[in-house]
């Protein structure tokens, strides 16, 4: 099969129209028939040795998975291969998106993907990719107004819309499961361990940067602590103010609109969760001197991060991905060596612990899959259409597959002064 402008077939009926005024030039794929014709040999290349089943619109299939493999299906070739081909780390996922390809086992297609996606394009085009791969834009950049919108775009979506997937206690990050925990019970296992390795306890004084929603400021309260709790996101602000006041913690906590460059003051303790991969790589020595700076002599931090093997970070740096433009942008998941090597060069802090837990991401992204499908009919009568739902669906099985393939990693660290 070679490619060309026009697919023969539109695929199965059913597939997600995108509104033009959502969704500005998704509907209509690029156009490049060299490119394309490149990204069709190379898909063909790289799934050939995978653990998958590539079928085409005539029956054939692509890779060597037999028929027990997860399977994607390749509905609108022509159009899968421009998109790839003009920018393969936006376009596939926009593919996933407008209905070019699908699948019904999303997590399970992209695990082997994920698993080698450091070797997916040969090494001899990879020399090329600073020719190629698209910058990140200059309006995307984490200043202090750059955060707010990053984060607007994605944390003030809707509060429904994350309380209709998330469980009760409402983390949007990792839960760490111990034997037979549910969700909430192992969120709340991963709270205790952030704050644990904070030495969170009676009368201690906490800055928490992130808040979420509110469920980590509520555990600190609860052993007594003190929490100030910095977010950027006027949905989360709202929320978490109402849940702490109804868990009786109004007088422990407060919930500021603050970017944590704009913190001051002293704290027994610092912690965040899964907040430094919004940084973005620029910041990080701010971020790291932030913490030192508002930490008393003798205070330690907790830190939740999602990280990647450094030469991965290093690779991944520059490259604006499907991610940046449709879910986080700004942002860039550290390496454990760059998290280490920041407190040592811009803190008196030293690493006193880590644990890693990449699995249980995985697992958690799962669960909030399922749930987000499950309840789909109230989210949609939030307003969102099924571009939004296929774009989401895409995010969260991404996601669970680069932890699943181990390309994601996920650790806790506790820092604190030497001897502490």
């Amino acid at each position: 099969m070679s490619t060309s402008s026009v697919d023969r077939t539109a695929g199965p009926s059913g597939l997600p129209t995108p509104d033009e005024t959502r969704w500005p030039g998704l509907a209509t794929p690029p156009h490049s028939p060299f490119r394309a014709r490149i990204a069709e040999q190379l898909f063909r290349q790289a799934v050939r040795p995978l653990n998958v089943r590539v079928r085409m619109p005539d029956g054939a299939h692509l890779g060597a998975g037999g028929p027990d493999a997860p399977e994607m299906r390749l509905n609108r070739p022509a159009a899968f291969f421009h998109r790839l081909g003009v920018d393969a780390k936006i376009g596939f996922g926009e593919a996933y998106m407008v209905g070019d390809w699908t699948s019904d086992a999303l997590a399970e297609v992209l695990t082997p993907f994920a698993e080698r996606m450091a070797t997916l394009i040969p090494p001899l085009l990879q020399r090329f990719r600073r020719f190629v791969d698209r910058g990140h834009p200059a309006d995307e950049e984490n200043t202090i107004e750059g955060s707010r919108a990053n984060i607007h775009r994605h944390y003030d979506l809707s509060n429904d819309l994350f309380g209709a997937f998330l469980d009760p206690s409402m983390m949007y990050s990792s839960a760490l499961f111990g034997p037979d925990d549910d969700l909430t019970t192992a969120q709340h296992r991963k709270i205790d361990s952030v704050l644990d390795y904070a030495g969170v306890r009676e009368g201690s004084t906490v800055l928490e940067i992130g808040t979420g929603w509110g469920e980590l400021s509520i555990r600190a309260a609860a052993r007594g602590a003190t929490v100030t709790s910095l977010t950027i996101s006027e949905e989360q602000a709202a929320l978490a103010t109402e849940r702490i006041a109804a868990a009786g913690f109004a007088d422990r906590v407060d919930v500021r609109l603050c970017d944590y460059r704009d913190s001051t003051g002293e704290y027994d303790a610092v912690v965040s969760v899964e907040m430094i991969e919004a940084v973005g790589e620029s910041y990080w020595p701010t971020f790291f001197e932030t913490i030192g700076k508002r930490l008393k002599p003798g205070g330690r931090l907790g830190l939740q991060a999602i990280t990647m093997d450094h030469e991965r970070m290093l690779a991944a740096a520059r490259s604006y991905t499907w991610v940046h433009k449709y879910i986080f942008p700004g942002g860039l998941i550290p390496s454990t060596t760059s998290v280490e090597q920041g407190m040592l060069a811009h803190t008196r802090l030293r690493l006193q612990g880590v644990r890693e837990f990449g699995q249980d991401y995985a697992r958690t992204l799962q669960l909030w899959r399922e749930k987000f499908t499950q309840r789909w009919d109230e989210i949609t009568e939030l307003g969102f259409d099924d571009v939004f739902k296929r774009m989401w669906e895409f995010y969260l099985a991404y996601s669970e597959a680069g932890f699943r393939s181990g390309y994601l990693k996920l650790h806790q660290f506790g820092f604190a002064e030497n001897g502490q």
